[in-house]
């Protein structure tokens, strides 16, 4: 926010790195100058995965440190703010590995009793940063039916596959059909989610999903 209320809100809640908490200085957004140096960033080859229904999902950061505490602030700890911050980094993932590659954009949604335990669905908060920082608007494509276990707290890639099957539902398959779609989510490990999300869009007639995360798990 700019003019006067910008700067009073700033007077009375200084701007901090959305990573490592330090106080803003002039000239930094978002985050400081350490971290913009020290951060886990992935650039080129190694910030794309392929997976099962999807064609490529690309991430600027590394899920461990200082990166994998912030986004469990933002999830678990109300910090639900960051994620204009965490948009725009994803906003520039996009343009610098999916441009021009995808009609629509949307998100990984949470379950409604998930949403109403955290308050927020962070993934939509995240998808509409983006979007907004791309031009465009993120649209709902995807409803979750059950809730289900949290992927990270399963171990090996079929336990992950087997507890999201069948979760997720499409709200409106005209709304993808023949489009390229961009699923966006905050975080991709082995890619079970993102790939049972991407199956469901292609069943019901996308044709083709790209995605994009804040962060990827596993190098």
């Amino acid at each position: 926010m700019s003019g006067p209320v910008g700067v009073l809100l700033d007077l009375l809640f200084p701007p901090k790195c959305v990573f490592c908490g330090r106080l803003l200085t002039s000239g930094e957004r978002d985050f400081c100058a350490r971290c913009q140096r020290e951060l886990p960033w992935l650039a080129g080859p190694e910030a794309e995965q392929t997976g099962e229904f999807f064609t490529l999902c690309a991430s600027p950061l590394a899920y461990r440190d200082q990166v994998r505490d912030s986004i469990r602030r933002y999830k678990f700890k109300g910090r639900q703010g960051y994620h204009k911050a965490y948009g725009r980094l994803v906003a520039q993932c996009v343009h610098d590995h999916l441009d021009g590659r995808w009609d629509l954009i949307t998100w990984v949604p949470l379950s409604d009793q998930r949403r109403r335990e955290r308050g927020y669905d962070q993934a939509f908060l995240l998808a509409s940063a983006a979007a907004l920082e791309l031009g465009e608007v993120a649209v709902e494509t995807l409803r979750k039916g059950r809730n289900t276990e949290a992927q990270s707290g399963l171990d090996g890639d079929a336990a992950r596959r087997a507890n999201v099957l069948g979760a997720y539902t499409a709200v409106d398959a005209e709304l993808v059909e023949g489009k390229r779609v961009l699923l966006i989510d905050d975080v991709i490990t082995t890619g079970a989610t993102i790939s049972e999300c991407a199956r469901i869009l292609r069943t019901v007639g996308a044709r083709e999903v790209v995605c994009a995360t804040l962060a990827r798990a596993r190098g």
